[in-house]
């Protein structure tokens, strides 16, 4: 029982709340209440849950050395040795090959989306990740990836003003994530791709993005496609409660040194998550008061 709940740990449940990302295309075409499109949806989200947990575990089996030297990390399965190698790596093949055999047995498309994620993350464990900028570009076309897969899962076209916040709102929590990580974790176990930034770097950038993710959303809530799909333009009232979700978690990173793990932050900081409540109970009287 042990070993299996140190596997259960090393799928990290709690970022599973990243693939809640897939349901977006399900809850912006109007279609929640569908239970034709609904239950495959939520199908996808499960699939994705398996596979983003499987590349957890490859992680863990390439980075258990650097880890043992992390203040928080070294706590992980694989890194305490809770969780003897071995048995990661044969949870890594089962997860893995399980989810992507799912994947391409409920929708080819959406098969394919599937694995270009799995590929993409596991270059990412064994490469991309030690490089700058290019890091931080992959984790963002992690989250764009769950927005489409989601799409194709259900087969209903996803604004590209949408997809294109999606990936500004990613580098605004990856670039968070980073400067977290280069101002309070010590030299020796910090992950090689932080000897490219600098606090003054990461702080340029979090502004452009943080710009670039309201005005996007803005823009998609008043595109002529939206505004035709909804027949309402009142998406643009939801701005303010991404404007203040925003700004919360930048006082978070600046003033509270928060920012090192983003689903913890929001699964724990109550202004934060009485914001996204609000925000949703916003979406969901805007879009479907009429049904």
């Amino acid at each position: 029982m042990r070993i299996l709940a140190a596997v259960i740990e090393s799928l990290r449940p709690k970022q599973w709340t990243k693939n809640l990302l897939l349901l977006a295309a399900l809850i912006f075409s109007s279609n929640l209440f569908n239970l034709k499109l609904s239950v495959p949806a939520f199908e996808g989200f499960l699939i994705f849950c398996l596979t983003s947990g499987s590349v957890y575990i490859l992680n863990d089996l390439i980075d258990k050395k650097q880890d043992r030297l992390h203040p928080v990390k070294k706590f992980r399965p694989v890194a305490s040795g809770r969780l003897p190698s071995g048995v990661a790596a044969a949870a890594w093949l089962f997860f893995a090959g399980g989810s992507l055999l799912w994947a391409f047995a409920v929708n080819a498309s959406f098969g394919a989306i599937v694995l270009t994620y799995f590929a993409l993350q596991t270059l990412y464990s064994l490469l991309l990740k030690k490089m700058a900028i290019v890091d931080i570009f992959i984790i963002a076309l992690g989250f764009v990836l769950r927005v489409i897969a989601g799409a194709a899962i259900i087969a209903v076209p996803m604004s590209p003003w949408f997809i294109v916040c999606t990936m500004f709102l990613s580098l605004f929590l990856a670039l968070g994530k980073r400067r977290f990580e280069l101002v309070s974790v010590e030299a020796g176990a910090r992950r090689a791709s932080l000897k490219g930034y600098s606090v003054g770097l990461l702080d340029q950038m979090m502004t452009i993005v943080t710009a670039c993710t309201v005005m996007t959303y803005a823009l998609y809530t008043l595109a002529p496609e939206t505004v035709s799909k909804f027949h309402t333009s009142n998406l643009i009232y939801t701005l303010p409660f991404v404007l203040f979700g925003i700004f919360r978690y930048l006082y978070l990173i600046y003033t509270e040194g928060k920012g090192g793990s983003p689903e913890d932050i929001l699964l724990s900081d109550n202004p934060l998550i009485a914001d996204i409540l609000l925000y949703w109970a916003a979406v969901w009287f805007i879009l479907y008061k009429h049904i």
